[in-house]
């Protein structure tokens, strides 16, 4: 039996009133609580808005279309709610109407009372709920699909539509896209690429990464960031880069990797300075990798009903599982929990259990890369050792690292001049610089050669814009030096 198999029968054996399992699949969901039914020897009474049926007789009796609150008065009143199960379809549409809210609590007080043997689960996708019915529900999830189970349903499926089964290299690329998603998505997929050229080939990987985009797409939680940045475009962190290259090189190979007892990368923090590279690194982390980028806005999050930010973080997580493998980039992570353990509030208390339990367990191909500018605001269990692979401190770019930063941006917008430029001049110019004031300077003195109405960029041009800018040293100047000594003691590793 599977975790959600096992968890249904202990909390029906156990009286619990409401169950809520939070899916698209009703049907795989009414197959699996009517076959623990069988086994149990509980009857099952369905409702949903477009009919009503006791599957507890044989034939199956339909009962009387009715509202959800009439059709539990009614079955109240003929006592045919003994060692049964009813599962409520669409109750979601339901669950904002008074009279419907107070009979599923009438109910529930009933079932906890002892006058009868029943169990409500509802089905649908998770909406907020009221909070007059919130003690009475347990939440649940049906198990996501196993890489067996995955390879099973491929299998399967080129036996009914007569076509090849896939060789073992494709059809271990193909489990490993297809993991994260349901059956029905599945089979959606495979039908779809079949029905291009009859058969599953390695042109048919790209078209698994674009239905999962559609998901994200419309979860409105997660953002899918379009990538066009390399490790080539970031100046410096040379330690980080060659970190995440290695960790890049696991990904691409993560079967080999796994078979010789390499342990899949669960990711990184990089805590460092603002405007230093570290947004940068996560998109060029995600082109190094060869695999989609996902932003989490953990504002998205937070929803104004009573379990609707639990519920969001939940959505997330199984987001980011079924679009693996991928890159999960989560900016300024620090906004997102701080406060926790000294006054912050009990949804963002809760909201970060989830995301430490996820991060402490997680076995999918999701790599997270967490950015952070005050990393003394994080709560101290995130630095453990077993959420993140590893944490990087990103300081200023040093001389050599300016060099090549101001080299990248003048190359990206003025090749033909780069040799006429004086960089080590530039360089000695702008001690205290980020990378974003870098590239600010660069990109401001090409503005004014521009209007000047000059035929090329000067070194000049950039040192009179660097002479009018105050870099990010002298604006910030005490709380770098706090950050700087902050990550001094925390002994982080360093990313150059």
């Amino acid at each position: 039996m599977r975790n959600f198999e096992l968890n249904f029968v202990r909390y029906i054996n156990a009286g619990f009133p409401i169950l809520y399992v939070d899916t698209f699949e009703n049907s795989k969901a009414k197959k699996i609580i009517h076959d623990i039914c069988r086994q149990n020897g509980r009857g099952v009474i369905e409702w949903s808005l477009s009919d009503a049926c006791d599957y507890s007789v044989d034939p199956p009796l339909t009962i009387p279309k009715t509202g959800l609150a009439a059709t539990l008065k009614l079955l109240l009143d003929d006592g045919n709610l003994d060692n049964k199960i009813l599962i409520l379809e669409d109750a979601h549409f339901e669950l904002d109407k008074p009279e419907n809210i107070s009979a599923l609590k009438f109910v529930a007080q009933k079932i906890i009372g002892g006058e009868f043997n029943l169990n409500i689960c509802i089905i649908s996708p998770l909406v907020p709920l009221p909070k007059e019915l919130e003690n009475f529900t347990t939440i649940m999830e049906l198990d996501t699909l196993t890489a067996d189970e995955i390879k099973e349903i491929i299998i399967d499926f080129s036996e009914r539509q007569y076509i090849d089964v896939p060789e073992k290299d494709l059809l271990d690329k193909l489990v490993t896209r297809l993991k994260g998603l349901s059956q029905t998505e599945i089979d959606n997929i495979l039908s779809l690429a079949v029905a291009e050229d009859g058969m599953l080939t390695y042109f048919d990987l790209p078209l698994v990464l674009e239905q999962k985009q559609q998901m994200v797409r419309k979860s409105g939680i997660l953002e899918m960031i379009h990538v066009k940045e390399s490790m080539d475009d970031i100046g410096g962190l040379e330690n980080l880069k060659a970190w995440l290259l290695r960790k890049a090189e696991i990904f691409k190979q993560i079967k080999k990797a796994q078979d010789f007892g390499v342990d899949i990368p669960k990711g990184v923090l990089i805590a460092g300075m603002p405007g230093c590279g570290k947004s940068l690194t996560a998109k060029a982390a995600a082109k190094a990798f060869d695999v989609p980028l996902l932003r989490l806005d953990m504002g998205r999050l937070m929803g104004k009903y009573v379990g609707e930010s639990e519920g969001n973080m939940r959505r997330a997580i199984k987001l980011t599982e079924a679009s693996s493998p991928c890159v999960l980039w989560i900016d300024e992570l620090e906004k997102a929990f701080a406060g926790i353990g000294g006054g912050g509030s009990e949804v963002t208390t809760r909201l970060f259990g989830s995301f430490l339990t996820w991060m402490q367990e997680k076995d999918s191909l999701a790599f997270v890369l967490a950015t952070a500018n005050k990393i003394d605001a994080l709560p101290p269990e995130l630095l453990r050792k077993g959420r993140f692979d590893e944490t990087f401190y990103v300081d200023l770019p040093n001389d050599r690292e300016r060099r090549k930063i101001l080299e990248i941006h003048v190359k990206k917008r003025r090749k033909a001049d780069l040799e006429k430029i004086d960089l080590d001049k530039l360089v000695a110019e702008t001690k205290g610089y980020c990378g974003a004031d870098l590239e600010g300077v660069v990109r401001e003195g090409i503005e004014s050669a521009f209007v000047a109405k000059k035929d090329a960029l000067t070194t000049d041009d950039i040192l009179s814009v660097i002479k009018n800018t105050h870099s990010l040293s002298e604006i910030m100047k005490d709380a770098i030096d706090d950050m700087k000594k902050t990550y001094e003691d925390l002994k982080l590793k360093a990313a150059s």
